[in-house]
């Protein structure tokens, strides 16, 4: 039971902060602008969530290898194959499945797909260095006294309640919207504005 509340409250975690960061990235550097930068409606993103609780596992998960060095280094390598991994995952799932582009690198040199490219793939393993090495400690600390008090249970469970809920929902709607044909393969932020324009009139069809 324990474990499962840490690795809830991991996901909640990094989702919520992970819409954040996405937030404010997408305000000053990429898109110039305030958006909501998930594809639910609510304030997280999952993949986040889903990266933080690798980050924690492949951080803390004992390898027995003798060499500290040798440790830390083939840490550091499955965090970066592993936070790829997740960013490829998910791309694939929404191009092949929603006909949807969340995010697009195709612009980039040795990109795959346009899911994934080096540069954002060296970009996540500097993210994931700086978390073994600065937050992964403190991490530790914090969701263990977390895991203790009945009553920050309660709200993990609310959170990871509205995101499935919320995840419903908008998987839902992206599926209807897969009618119009001049929506498929759009980038997120296109089809973003498309799904304003016709939000009223998918929720007639329900």
């Amino acid at each position: 039971m324990k474990y499962l509340v840490i690795i809830s409250t991991l996901f909640v975690i990094g989702s919520l902060f992970g819409w954040i960061l996405e937030l404010f990235f997408r305000r000053f550097i990429s898109q110039k602008k305030w958006m909501n930068p998930g594809f639910l409606t609510g304030p997280y993103l999952p993949i986040y969530g889903f990266g933080i609780t690798i980050l924690y596992g492949v951080s803390n998960i004992p390898l027995g290898l003798e060499s500290q060095i040798l440790d830390v280094l083939i840490r550091i390598i499955i965090i970066g194959v592993g936070m790829t991994l997740i960013e490829f995952i998910a791309g694939l799932i929404f191009i092949k499945g929603f006909k949807i582009k969340l995010w697009d690198y195709s612009n980039r040199k040795g990109n795959i797909m346009g899911i994934i490219c080096p540069i954002f793939s060296v970009a996540w393993l500097a993210v994931g260095s700086l978390y073994y090495f600065f937050l992964n400690t403190l991490l530790v600390q914090g969701i263990s006294w977390i895991s203790d008090n009945l009553i920050y249970t309660y709200f993990v469970g609310a959170v990871i309640g509205a995101i499935l809920v919320d995840f419903s929902y908008s998987v839902h709607l992206a599926t209807k919207l897969k009618e119009f044909s001049e929506l498929q393969n759009l980038r997120f932020e296109e089809f973003k504005k498309e799904f304003k324009r016709r939000v009223n009139e998918i929720r007639n069809k329900i």
